[in-house]
């Protein structure tokens, strides 16, 4: 099996209405089918963008009113997957679920029509005590006509507990969406992806926010760059970088990934990090 991914290097910038999201969100869209990509993925907090709409009264926005953008969200992004038949991870999106809670949730739309929530699992220091997250329960790996994927948000991906339960349910891709504030944050981020890439011999695709929101705190500012990550041995690139961006630029990256070069590895590898962990001495995701 053979897929193309596309990642976003969202740029965030102040806008003064919904139709400047979807305007920008189709125009990265419509770029990334020029190469007919399969998949697009967006970053973490896309939609915080939303909060730089002013309010006519002139009061200020906060996180509480991101959940109102919900169905603005859903229909937009469903209906473009389905209108340029495209997988898209749409970044995350701050819902409101039924229990009143604030969940930061990644969402893959399909081009059947298909939604898929993931709620963030590991909610950072920022996201508890200044925005009242709440951390997700559960982890869904789904199938889609290209493969077996999972959405692991950002933070998610620093806990490799995680990473090894979507891999034993048959993930060969995570999308890993992300948003990061400063070098720091990034490379935390970027350095796990490759971790979780050697351990579990799967790719991992991540992308990140760049540019700056004035108007909504925690977004002012942002450092980010889009890479397909791959494990480290023949036949895949000796970094495990199958593609890069250049770093805070508004950008897009594609590449190709072939599955059954993960099944190769898996069985005949340098290392077979997958087959040989040692369940005797550890627990094993179960």
């Amino acid at each position: 099996m053979k897929l193309r991914v596309s990642a976003v290097q969202y740029a965030l910038r102040d806008i003064e209405s919904f139709a400047e999201f979807a305007e920008q969100v189709t125009h990265y869209i419509k770029t990334a089918m020029e190469f007919n990509t399969d998949f697009i993925l967006f970053p973490e907090f896309i939609t915080t963008q939303l909060l730089s709409i002013p309010n006519i009264d002139g009061s200020s926005v906060s996180i509480d009113d991101l959940p109102g953008y919900t169905d603005s969200y859903l229909e937009l992004f469903g209906r473009l997957a389905q209108e340029y038949d495209v997988h898209l991870i749409g970044g995350t999106h701050v819902i409101r679920k039924e229990d009143g809670k604030l969940y930061n949730t990644a969402h893959y739309f399909g081009p059947d029509g298909s939604v898929v929530e993931q709620a963030k699992l590991h909610v950072t220091p920022t996201e508890k005590e200044e925005w009242d997250m709440s951390q997700g329960h559960g982890l869904q790996v789904f199938d889609t006509p290209k493969g077996r994927i999972a959405m692991l948000t950002c933070y998610d991906i620093e806990f490799p507990e995680i990473v090894r339960m979507a891999k034993a349910q048959g993930a060969d891709v995570i999308f890993c969406p992300s948003c990061t504030d400063d070098r720091h944050g990034f490379y935390r981020v970027r350095y796990c992806c490759h971790a979780r890439a050697v351990e579990n011999q799967i790719y991992i695709v991540t992308t990140g926010t760049v540019g700056t929101l004035r108007r909504v705190d925690f977004m002012r500012g942002n450092f980010g760059q889009a890479a397909v990550i791959t494990p480290n041995d023949v036949p895949f690139p000796p970094a495990g970088i199958q593609v890069e961006g250049i770093i805070n630029d508004d950008m897009i990256v594609t590449a190709d990934l072939d599955l059954s070069l993960l099944y190769e590895v898996r069985e005949r590898g340098s290392v077979t990090t997958w087959r040989d962990r040692r369940i005797d001495l550890y627990p094993d995701w179960k």
